[in-house]
């Protein structure tokens, strides 16, 4: 029976029925709708609109459909309108009239909004764990690879020494930073539009705060209307999900040029690459490309939600109904994504002599052999324009600023000498940048540790 059906004369048509249904992606929101009628039963017990016989019963009956889902004794009928109706239906089943109390001062445009919060934050809590881990395991190679010389790249041209090490900090900031937005949009979320009603709140003598303090939630909403067609919070996660997947693409596009025969800085698992069907030899990294495919699937939803919410007016509308698959998908997207590309990078070996090598053939130290020709006191300009002369022999004659002779140095600019080979050393190059966020190897340790420590806190 549907929960609005006393105003009606006919049934609603089959298929009208199953467009209009949502329990196929709504179903998994059970444990929040019944802790949520748990917690509304309470309070109309306490404020004496229901019995506290009737809020007992009710209570008991809750708890006892619960519990028979989670053991598998209850199967959710799928030809339910949505889960408010299978459950308020099942509840009423067993323990009569008292169940059909429950929905006093209650709407299902109020139940489902918080529902909805409600399981966006249960699911926002494990995704904040994996983000966490993979912080961590960045920092803790980071470590591993604070001495190690890669080159830096700008127009994914060789631009700077760097160390391994570095590089991968640079992911864990943006991943630090995912973290403490996931937390910011949760604060805003977690406030409760129970009492809201379907738009104007209710007559009856209702204690908000009770039953936001019953779900453990740090506050009511302040505006009836807004309680209800608020979905303010699913788009700021949606858009917290997209940012945590640009990330993971783009750290995705790096292990799939680092991993290729061109590059080869790095060794993935065997457990986390897959073969070819034709070409023996083949490794590929299939997770990095699945990884940086579904960011797509995850910008879709957050472009699907602002779609969706644009052209509503207040309150509620069927539309907002739409917001449920989008939202999920992004969430068990991004799961899905970072369960195999934590282990992934956990597990990747870095090859420090092609990074080395890599940095040695592109000229990465030419900025530095300028510097020194400014320490000369020579104008960076000029001293800029000498090293451009002396790349450009270095090309000519198939050398490096290393192998360079000192006597074509000295044919450029005589302001040089044998210091230049000390000052232009990769590994010197990098130790030297020991500007706050640079990449000199105790810098790197540095900023590893503090990162470190930062997972440590959050995790308490």
């Amino acid at each position: 029976m549907k929960l609005w059906a006393g105003r009606f004369h006919k049934e609603l048509d089959d298929k009208v029925n199953d467009f209009n249904s949502s329990i196929s992606f709504d179903s998994r929101m059970f444990r929040e709708d019944i802790t949520g009628s748990m917690a509304h039963a309470a309070m109309l017990a306490k404020q004496g609109i229901v019995s506290e016989e009737d809020g007992r019963r009710i209570r008991d009956g809750l708890a006892g459909i619960l519990a028979d889902i989670d053991e598998g004794r209850l199967e959710i009928d799928r030809s339910a309108e949505d889960i408010h109706t299978f459950i308020e239906g099942e509840l009423t089943a067993r323990i009569g009239d008292a169940g059909k109390r429950l929905h006093t001062g209650r709407s299902r445009n109020d139940q489902v909004a918080l529902d909805l919060r409600l399981h966006l934050k249960n699911l926002a809590a494990p995704l904040r764990e994996q983000l966490l881990s993979l912080v961590r395991v960045l920092a803790e190679k980071a470590l591993e690879n604070a001495d190690v010389i890669m080159p830096g790249y700008t127009h994914l041209q060789r631009a700077q020494p760097i160390t391994f090490g570095h590089h991968l900090m640079a992911y864990a900031e943006m991943l630090t930073r995912d973290v403490g937005r996931l937390d910011d949009a949760v604060k805003r979320m977690d406030v409760s539009p129970l009492g809201s009603g379907a738009l104007a709140s209710t007559t009856y003598p209702l204690d908000r705060d009770f039953a936001a303090v019953q779900l453990g939630m740090s506050g009511v909403t302040h505006n009836s209307l807004d309680g209800v067609a608020d979905r303010d919070y699913a788009v700021e996660l949606a858009a917290v999900l997209s940012l945590v997947m640009v990330h993971l693409s783009r750290f995705s596009e790096e292990i799939i040029l680092w991993c290729s025969w061109e590059f080869k800085f790095i060794e993935l698992d065997d457990a986390f690459s897959t073969g070819s069907s034709i070409m023996p030899q083949k490794k590929n990294p299939d997770i990095a490309e699945l990884v940086r495919g579904k960011s797509g699937r995850v910008f879709g939803d957050l472009m699907g939600l602002l779609t969706v919410l644009k052209g509503l007016p207040l309150a509620y509308n069927k539309d907002m109904q739409e917001d449920k698959e989008a939202i999920f998908d992004a969430f068990d997207t991004v799961r899905m994504c970072l369960t195999a590309f934590v282990p992934m990078i956990e597990t990747m070996k870095p090859l420090p002599e092609n990074m080395r090598r890599a940095a040695a053939g592109g000229f990465i130290n030419a900025t530095d052999c300028a510097d020194y020709l400014v320490g000369k006191g020579l104008p960076f300009r000029d001293a800029y324009k000498a090293t451009g002369e002396l790349v450009a022999r270095c090309i000519d004659q198939g050398l490096t600023l290393e192998t360079l002779p000192l006597q074509d140095y000295r044919q450029v600019c005589p302001l040089f000498d044998e210091g230049v080979f000390e000052a232009i050393a990769l590994e010197r190059c990098a130790a030297l940048r020991r500007v706050y966020g640079g990449p000199a190897p105790e810098n790197v340790r540095a900023q590893a540790e503090r990162v470190l420590k930062l997972v440590k806190e959050a995790e308490k």
